[in-house]
């Protein structure tokens, strides 16, 4: 059992620090706020979401962003702009004929556009950079479109699994709208309210929220290079657990409050590197407890210490480390530009000579955490042959930032409720476990940027987490 819940204490531990990224959620608010503003349409069934966008509906899309959409109706209806391809209806023809003679859009075929066919994340990501003012094999190729996005604060599209959707566009549209132009004279939103492309009055909610979040993001811009910050957190969990250890039955319920204090440090500038030191002190009113956890990532390879139990477990199968490290990125310095579609809305207040922002996340963000989970559970289950599951829905969440008179952050608070279900099974035993926590946590930034310095112990005595010469043989009993 013990093991199990060492690698259980892993995945929530990578789950909580990855929690910043775009992934596989329900952008319903943000499609709102879209469809305000002129920018996205719905049909009798609504927006569709569920639904993979065809290439006819990005082209109509990026003829918007590009403010030119009234542009494209009018020269299309006088017999200025005539559609070359015999596929697109009559909805998306001077979109597509604009794009045409742009030369931002090309066919299938010398007939066709495709207009039926589903678009891609990575045919999408590049319709946004060019409406943003980059340009195709000068800026950035097909080939490295996606990482170019990712450089500039744009959503992580790898995380997108399957096909791609309605859901994803609404989110790359919305995290779009709030980036910098490529000549960074302003974002792309503000510059469609200054030609008169988008109403200014329809657009202020998400211009207010846009700017707040802006300034936001320049007071934590060190940390995309490096973050060292301790970690204060309260917990009131419940947790039931039923099923099987070593053949003997298991069926439990407990209550417990719990705090949390230690201090989490990662680098970026080359090779993601991390170390997170926790200690654990848990009652159920009768016993008390306290639990101290470690964890270390150098080079590809996880490291966990709890206890007397010390374990190794390599990050190179199931999710390599370039995509972990850019998925760290995000949850440092580009965090702020990348969470835009999951905030509900933000206030901004001084408190001294500092400014608080307060973030309302949507319900996008539990989604996002589930999406993130399952990468992880997918290591996992490669790297220790178990079969897992898990799924997260958050009850409400809050997250704070104070900015210090210098424009640097200083603190980040999160109150958030959070439900978890666990299932797992080694072929042998099997377990499945509900949490259900209310948590308060603290998070005091002590360094950011090239500040950060990370020191290592030695790692010689640290067993692989599965099937070493004198390991386990179960996740949940020693050998």
């Amino acid at each position: 059992m013990k093991r199990f819940l060492t690698i259980l204490l892993t995945t929530l531990a990578l789950a909580g620090l990855l929690c910043v990224s775009a992934s596989a959620s329900s952008f319903d608010g943000p499609a709102a706020e879209l469809s305000a503003i002129g920018m996205l349409k719905g049909g009798p069934g609504g927006f569709d979401l569920e639904k993979a966008p065809t290439r006819a509906q990005a082209a109509i899309m990026l003829v918007r962003l590009y403010g030119a959409e009234e542009e494209a109706k009018a020269a299309y209806a006088a017999g200025d702009l005539k559609c070359p391809f015999t596929d697109v209806n009559e909805t998306a023809a001077p979109h597509v004929a604009w794009l045409a003679g742009k030369g931002l859009a090309n066919g299938t075929s010398e007939s066709a556009f495709g207009a039926s066919n589903p678009c891609t994340a990575k045919a999408y990501t590049i319709f946004l950079l060019r409406a943003l003012g980059y340009q195709d094999n000068v800026d950035f190729t097909s080939a490295n479109a996606q990482e170019f996005a990712l450089s500039l604060g744009l959503l992580d599209t790898s995380l997108f699994t399957g096909t791609f959707l309605r859901d994803y566009l609404v989110s790359m549209t919305y995290q779009a709208l709030g980036a910098d132009l490529k000549d960074g004279d302003t974002y792309l939103l503000a510059s469609l309210i200054e030609s008169g492309a988008v109403d200014a009055a329809a657009a202020k909610p998400m211009t207010e929220k846009i700017e707040a979040y802006r300034a936001l993001q320049t007071s934590g811009a060190a940390a995309a290079q490096g973050l060292d910050t301790t970690v204060d957190a309260k917990m009131a969990m419940s947790f039931s657990v039923k099923g099987t250890d070593g053949g003997t039955s298991l069926d439990m319920t407990q209550k417990a409050d719990a705090t949390i204090k230690g201090r989490i440090q990662m680098v970026l500038d080359k090779d993601l590197q991390m170390a997170m030191d926790m200690t654990v002190t848990a009652t159920d009113g009768e016993i008390t407890e306290t639990e101290k956890m470690e964890y270390w990532l150098k080079e590809g390879v996880a490291y966990v210490r709890s206890g007397e139990d010390a374990y190794q477990m390599p990050m190179g199968m199931g999710v390599d480390v370039e995509s972990l490290t850019a998925l760290m990125e995000q949850a440092t310095g580009k965090t702020y530009a990348a969470m835009l579609p999951f905030i509900d809305s933000i206030t901004e207040k001084s408190s001294g000579e500092n400014t608080v922002y307060t973030l309302k996340l949507n319900n996008a963000f539990a989604g996002m955490i589930n999406g993130l989970t399952g990468q992880i559970l997918g290591v996992l289950e490669a790297e220790a042959d178990l079969d897992m599951e898990m799924s997260f829905s958050l009850d409400g969440s809050t997250i704070t930032y104070t900015v210090g008179k210098d424009g640097t952050l200083k603190n980040a608070a999160a109150d958030l409720a959070l439900k978890a279900g666990v299932k797992a099974s080694d072929g042998k035993d099997s377990l499945t476990a509900n949490v259900s926590v209310n948590l308060d946590m603290t998070m005091e930034i002590q360094a950011m940027g090239k500040n950060v310095k990370i020191s290592y112990p030695d790692f010689s005595d640290f067993e692989d987490v599965l099937g070493g010469a004198d390991g386990p043989t179960s996740i949940f009993t020693a050998a």
